[in-house]
């Protein structure tokens, strides 16, 4: 009998439904292979009353499950997409990316259906620089007051905080059965996703091949290519959560078309701009992508927002 695959995963409401979602593909394809999920508490998990971007950002959320992967304590991890680090650490790799689900992030507001409808001086709640930024770029009259927590804790702050409105990504959203909380759905041109919003990644050791085989056949090749792009137009801006920083790619025809954006952490300054390529150029078209934004003024934006942090 084959020996278990063990998942590791954050304990969040959310992360456990990621995991359990990746334990049940698994066993669809194997059905006498056992899968067992291991939770493992992150730092990001524990410090919940500072910002992210004060505490270290991306990777807060990964480290110590990548820890227990290299160390052998696990097999795979799951984790969402948006919380990787543009390096992976020596020794592992994204062994699947499933298909993705909606990248967008969306509105729940208290009183209101449409972020245009909130009143002057309304409360939105989000811990997310890059949310943070393009709402203040699109209403510079608004209060962005800081939110963390797993999902259901900031649905709760609603309520309790005296916000107007929270801005959350769709994805979580809809994976707990919670839709009709929502609101609006912000367009792409409101509000541009995070790298790799809305997809899965699963983890692995490079050379793991039990692992590996198993897990190859949950990867989506159309959510790969466009996560690809994403997250090379990431590495090369060498990001984190200090900086607002939001692409998203689409596959139309054929073709890969892949929107970036780098903003200054208050909105005053936002630099946009598309790029389109073939979908097997993708590293390298989210690399070009950062490129022109660079041209375009990204660079000051970077190197102010890292002298001040």
């Amino acid at each position: 009998m084959a020996a278990p695959i063990r998942i590791g995963t954050r304990g969040s409401q959310l992360a456990l439904w990621q995991a359990r979602w990746v334990s049940r593909a698994i066993q669809e394809t194997e059905p006498a292979l056992d899968v067992e999920l291991v939770k493992i508490k992150t730092r990001g998990d524990k410090i919940l009353d500072v910002p992210l971007a004060k505490v270290g950002g991306k990777g807060l959320f990964v480290k110590e499950i990548e820890e227990a992967l290299l160390d052998g304590r696990i097999d795979a991890a799951v984790h969402s997409m948006k919380d990787m680090p543009a390096q992976i650490p020596d020794g592992l790799c994204i062994g699947a990316v499933p298909k993705r689900e909606a990248p967008q992030d969306v509105l729940i507001a208290r009183s209101v259906d449409r972020l245009s409808e909130l009143p002057k001086g309304a409360r939105i709640g989000t811990g997310s620089l890059r949310r943070g930024a393009q709402l203040r770029f699109l209403r510079p009259d608004v209060a962005i007051c800081p939110l963390r927590g797993n999902l259901d804790t900031r649905l709760k702050k609603l309520e309790t905080e005296g916000l107007d409105a929270i801005v959350l990504a769709a994805a979580g959203v809809r994976r707990l059965g919670l839709e009709e909380r929502i609101t609006e759905i912000l367009d792409e041109e409101i509000m541009l996703p995070a790298v790799g919003q809305g997809a899965l990644c699963i983890e692995i050791r490079e050379n793991d091949p039990r692992i590996r085989d198993r897990i190859s056949r949950l990867d989506d090749p159309e959510t790969r290519i466009v996560v690809d792009g994403e997250r090379a137009f990431l590495a090369r801006l060498e990001g984190g959560c200090q900086v607002p920083i939001a692409a998203h790619g689409r596959l139309v025809e054929g073709r890969l078309f892949l929107t970036g954006l780098v903003a200054d952490v208050d909105g005053s300054r936002l630099l946009k701009d598309t790029a389109e390529g073939a979908p097997g150029s993708a590293a390298a078209l989210g690399r070009r992508l950062a490129e022109a934004l660079l041209a375009l003024g990204a660079r000051e934006i970077l190197d102010e927002v890292y002298n001040i942090g």
